[in-house]
């Protein structure tokens, strides 16, 4: 599996800025770690999401937050998602979250891991998170 890009360029101003507010609003009482999620859909508009968790440990995750923004909005096709956690290091999706963006994603959909100085720590396909990944072309029809 691929390490994907180490990179050292910033992103666009606009998705930090929405990044931090949004992870300011995540609900994370018990983990005191948030997350939070910018999905782009492919005609390049913006769903923010953060992590949201429950006394019974069933979070939200941010990813999946902004995926169903995304989708409740009616778009479909994901061209890339960002992803700022709490402290210095990167990130990841969770392997539930690899899945639902991997449902989304096409070839060229990337998976941006931000810092807070919002700087990209690393930059992947969804191929590279999720390798030989189970999903809608999986189900042969006849």
């Amino acid at each position: 599996m691929g390490h994907g890009t180490s990179i050292v360029t910033r992103i666009e101003p606009e998705i930090l800025e929405s990044l931090i507010r949004t992870r300011e609003a995540a609900y994370a009482p018990y983990s005191g770690f948030g997350v939070s999620a910018i999905a782009v859909s492919s005609d390049g508009q913006t769903f923010a999401g953060c992590n949201v968790e429950t006394a019974h440990f069933k979070s939200i995750c941010a990813e999946a937050s902004a995926l169903s923004a995304m989708i409740s909005s009616g778009r479909r096709e994901l061209a890339a998602i960002y992803i700022l956690g709490t402290g210095e290091a990167s990130c990841p999706p969770c392997g539930d979250c690899r899945q639902r963006i991997h449902e989304f994603a096409r070839r060229n959909t990337r998976v941006i891991l931000v810092d807070e100085a919002g700087r990209e720590v690393h930059n992947y396909t969804i191929d590279e998170l999720l390798p030989n990944a189970f999903g809608p072309d999986s189900l042969a029809t006849t």
